[in-house]
């Protein structure tokens, strides 16, 4: 049960991982490896605030004649709603992102000189 629960947690860690090298991304997916095994998730359910876009009238129309015929159109703008949802958070991933992101400076900085693992 507890694999079923890592799974989901690595793949969202390698999707985030998509910036720096592959030598830094090479790093960092060891120490995710390490810090997943010292400080394992717990999963809770939390309300969280996200937003979505809705298309509101603006108040304003725009008004086009063609012959006798006048057709006029609201213009829209489009907002951000917020809206709070409850989903499955990893309350020590604040815990362990910054652990991972320090194993994996310091490992490129022993292996190429640097915190990114330029070459």
């Amino acid at each position: 049960m507890r694999l079923v629960k890592t799974v989901p947690a690595l793949f969202g860690l390698l999707v985030l991982q998509s910036c720096g090298t592959p030598e830094y991304r090479t790093e960092r997916t060891h120490c995710e490896a390490e810090w997943l095994l010292k400080i394992p998730p717990v999963y809770r359910h939390e309300p969280v605030t996200k937003y979505r876009s809705v298309e509101r009238p603006s108040g304003e129309t725009v008004c086009e004649t063609a012959g006798t015929t006048t057709t006029c159109k609201p213009v829209m703008k489009t907002i951000s709603v917020p809206y709070t949802t409850v989903e499955r958070v990893d309350i020590r991933k604040a815990q362990r992102d910054p652990q991972i992101a320090s194993c994996a400076a310091r490992a490129c900085a022993a292996k190429y000189g640097n915190s990114k693992c330029e070459i």
